[in-house]
């Protein structure tokens, strides 16, 4: 791992010795699984289970929050088996998906969440229009049923479509009062009432912490920086990790620590866990 600065060592140590009182969220894609072109094969890294399990041990929970629909991100990651064995151990495993709009955990097995957003339906109705208008037939569309994303990575010009398409799926989703999420060759439209900082904000006054981690690798993890930087601001010990790609870098420069992927999440979990046993032995 890659700390950005002396600071950043310093709250690594920090959370350490917090650590049974510390929440460590993490992102999905990108995070725990690594990207592929497909999202429907984007299955957690094989390593990750056990990681996880013993990381629960020592911290106060762990929360995986995702854009994805919680059943798809249980299902792709194994997470109801991951939950059972850190349940096992007394601890809880929280799944926020779509954004934190829908809710799942080891203890309480039903996802909970609201109903589409207005204008969603719409909106969706008249997106191939403009998918045939910028010349992106070939962009996959992805019904989360909370949210609609559509992918370019699989096209040919992925970037160049990507470009084309934001800021018409801007105009267009701004008509029917939603949000755009733009990430790695994807672009989510959703209701812009929640996002994974509320998530954070949430599990801080819920559990009561003694410190959050956070590790993500898009655009959408930013909300999440910037809710650790005001529990940072309240005094609790606060980590940022930017799972790095070479698509994009707009995390690193917020990061206190770059790791290489989701091998380089998970080894710094490890780590994580290891240091903060011996500090508890």
């Amino acid at each position: 791992m890659e700390f950005t600065s002396h600071d950043g060592e310093q709250r690594y140590a920090a959370v350490v010795r917090a650590a049974a009182g510390v929440v460590v969220g993490l992102d999905f894609d990108g995070t725990l699984a690594p990207i592929v072109d497909d999202p429907a094969q984007a299955h957690i890294h094989p390593e990750a289970r056990d990681v996880l399990v013993a990381l629960a041990a020592q911290v106060a929970a762990v929360a995986v929050v995702t854009g994805r629909p919680a059943r798809q991100a249980l299902d792709l990651g194994g997470l109801e088996e991951v939950g059972n064995a850190i349940g096992d151990a007394g601890k809880e495993l929280y799944l926020f998906g779509q954004y934190g709009n829908q809710r799942w955990s080891s203890t309480h097995r039903r996802i909970v969440g609201p109903r589409p957003p207005a204008g969603l339906a719409t909106f969706e109705r008249e997106l191939p229009r403009v998918l045939r208008r910028e010349g992106a037939e070939q962009a996959h569309v992805e019904d989360k049923g909370l949210a609609v994303a559509v992918h370019t990575r699989r096209m040919d010009d992925a970037d160049g479509a990507f470009e084309r398409l934001l800021p018409a799926l801007r105009d267009l989703a701004s008509r029917h009062d939603l949000t755009v999420e733009p990430g790695r060759n994807v672009i989510e439209v959703r209701s812009g009432d929640m996002h994974k900082g509320r998530v954070v904000h949430r599990l801080a006054e819920e559990l009561e912490v003694g410190g959050f981690v956070f590790a993500g690798d898009d655009l959408g993890d930013l909300e999440a920086f910037d809710a650790l930087d005001v529990l940072a601001t309240q005094g609790l010990p606060t980590l940022k990790i930017c799972s790095a790609s070479e698509e994009q870098g707009a995390l690193g420069e917020r990061a206190d620590v770059v790791v290489p992927g989701p091998a380089g999440v998970l080894e710094l979990l490890r780590q994580l866990t290891a240091d903060a046993a011996a500090t508890r032995a």
